[in-house]
């Protein structure tokens, strides 16, 4: 990473799960290359992430519960996925508040009554699923849901060279797929 960073190649990195060691490699290669960094290259789960800000926003926590719902084939190891990570994230960040201290990922048993202002996640995993995730915002008498449903793995490849396409004319640095959206607040 520091070496094609120190040529002034841009990188597009669509990994989750990087240990520290690794970010701080992309970090130095941010002070003299374009990196575009992301948790997913869809471009439309990126969208649904500012959405879902957004609408975290706008909905007090007070009474407005988050749910994360994901789906993924079979074979996934990880659960919640580094996109359902993000869209908690996102929703997080609505509420202006940490989601490492406000997340609830294992329900199991008589756990009580919700936490006020806690996201949750609920993970599913069967069959050849691409991708499923799905934003739930419950009030009394409404849910809102915001969702993206993935059916071919082509986009990530579409939304990694829209990127690098991107990337293009760009200052050293180190960005997101919402500046490539044109989406981030800058």
């Amino acid at each position: 990473v520091v070496i094609a960073g120190e040529s002034g190649t841009a990188h597009v990195i669509g990994t989750t799960g990087l240990a520290p060691e690794h970010i701080s490699r992309i970090d130095k290669a941010a002070r003299h290359a374009v990196v575009i960094r992301a948790g997913n290259m869809s471009l439309g789960v990126n969208l649904l992430a500012v959405l879902v800000r957004q609408a975290a926003r706008a909905l007090a926590a007070a009474d407005w519960d988050i749910e994360v719902l994901e789906m993924h084939h079979r074979h996934k190891v990880d659960a919640p996925s580094g996109t359902a990570l993000l869209l908690g994230e996102a929703a997080a960040e609505g509420r202006g508040i940490a989601l490492g201290q406000n997340s609830v990922k294992v329900r199991d048993g008589h756990t009580g009554p919700r936490e006020p202002g806690s996201i949750g996640f609920a993970t599913l995993r069967g069959g050849s699923v691409v991708g499923e995730h799905s934003v739930l915002l419950a009030g009394e008498g409404e849910t809102v849901e915001l969702s993206h449903r993935a059916t071919d793995r082509t986009i990530f490849a579409r939304g990694a060279v829209r990127a690098a396409l991107w990337a293009r004319g760009q200052k050293p640095g180190f960005y997101s797929m919402l500046d490539v959206l044109g989406l981030a607040d800058r």
